[in-house]
């Protein structure tokens, strides 16, 4: 009997660093169960997911939606006061002229809200596809000219029209604009370097910090590149376009003084002596 007892006491007496170690070594021999979760896993994975998300990309490296500024930031497709335009050409005749053959339109956030290409009136000898971006199939079932034109004419009437070098635009769909209701970016002074034009891409780098037009150019990028510009600038845009207005009006209401003619003078004075 005393000699259980003594046994008993021996095994109740067991050290405790032993029986953690026994502990941690069984539970390291048994497999997990489906449910179970590896906090460090989920720690690690939570810590590297932010990293991943984190962006450094500068203008030159490939751009996600999420950090390019060019993303539009709804899914709003209505027609806005301002749209921007930009069209694309293609070569006719000796290829020397162009032809309009692409053309989008895109509203105030930069959705688009028209986008077609056009099947031009005269052969296609060069698609200019580098610059461009057309090729022979984008045309095949191309829209006819007269009905983008029509299109185009209805988007834009009575609206901001925004884009770069917009006189080459209009000309290739023989439209015309007012002039007050135009927004250029290659006209608009503060983008100017010691007055000579900058071309859009250049504009971009310096006030977006995005690169476009690095390959084929994409008249959707260059639309939404042109309307950024804009929206960025529009409280100073707006007040420089109504102080020239402003300035036209009050020179058109100052009416030139008539020049007396000497002759006119002597036979005042004759007629006076006379009397």
């Amino acid at each position: 009997m005393g000699t259980k007892l003594k046994k008993n006491s021996n095994k109740l007496q067991l050290n405790p660093n032993w029986a953690v170690l026994q502990k941690s070594l069984s539970d390291h021999g048994r497999r997990p169960s489906k449910h179970s979760v590896d906090h460090s896993e989920t720690l690690t994975t939570s810590i590297l997911g932010k990293r991943k998300e984190r962006s450094d990309s500068k203008p030159g490296d490939s751009q996600s939606s999420t950090n390019n500024p060019l993303t539009p930031v709804n899914d709003d497709f209505s027609l806005t006061d301002a749209v921007a335009m930009d069209c694309e050409m293609v070569g006719v005749g000796q290829g020397n002229r162009s032809a309009l053959g692409r053309v989008t339109l895109v509203n105030k956030w930069g959705n688009v809200i028209f986008d077609e290409f056009v099947r031009p009136i005269e052969r296609v000898v060069d698609f200019r596809t580098q610059i461009s971006g057309i090729r022979p199939r984008d045309l095949r079932k191309a829209k006819d000219f007269s009905m983008v034109q029509k299109k185009v004419a209805e988007f834009i009437k009575g609206r901001i029209l925004v884009g770069h070098a917009l006189r080459n635009d209009l000309k290739a769909l023989l439209l015309s604009h007012p002039k007050n209701d135009k927004r250029d970016t290659s006209e608009y002074p503060p983008f100017q370097r010691q007055g000579h034009r900058s071309a859009l891409r250049h504009l971009a780098a310096s006030f977006l910090n995005v690169e476009i037009q690095s390959g084929e150019h994409c008249p959707v990028e260059d639309a939404r590149a042109a309307m950024l510009l804009y929206e960025k600038n529009r409280k100073d845009w707006e007040k420089l376009v109504k102080d020239q207005i402003r300035l036209k009006q009050k020179q058109k209401k100052r009416k030139p003084k008539k020049k007396t003619k000497q002759g006119d003078d002597l036979h005042d004075n004759d007629a006076t002596t006379a009397t």
